[in-house]
């Protein structure tokens, strides 16, 4: 039987604190706190947990949390507006460059796309499989 939060369905293997930041919105330190505050020991697996402490869970999320779809469309309203007001956290997100001031020189492969500019970066793999 597998648990399901917040439209999420959790691991069965995994013990109950890890298995819970599965939900986007809930880290490790939300989830050690959720089950302190419940008192259910985070050591025991999801399978192993009571049906009625699934419920508290699923409960206790909906009423402090804010979690997945809800906490996606939050994020996603507050970037378009810092695009709206044409401020400079949004028109990096505009530029899908770095928005907390990370150097771009070098660092920022991922948002820039694997751009290799230099002479050596763009050899061919299978000119080099032929020697």
């Amino acid at each position: 039987m597998a648990i399901r939060i917040a439209g999420v369905n959790i691991p069965n293997e995994k013990r109950i604190e890890i298995a819970l930041t599965y939900v986007y919105g809930i880290g490790l330190k939300q989830s050690q706190g959720i089950l302190s505050s419940l008192k259910i020991d985070p050591s025991t697996r999801v399978k192993d947990v009571k049906e009625d402490d699934a419920n508290k869970i699923r409960e206790y999320i909906d009423k402090n949390y804010i979690v997945e779809g809800d906490l996606r469309r939050q994020i996603s309203g507050n970037i378009k507006r810092l695009k709206e007001i044409n401020s400079y956290r949004g028109s990096r997100h505009t530029k899908r460059l770095p928005a907390r001031g990370q150097r771009t020189k070098t660092n920022s492969r991922t948002v820039r796309g694997n751009k290799r500019l230099t002479m050596g970066s763009g050899k061919n793999k299978a000119a080099a499989q032929k020697t």
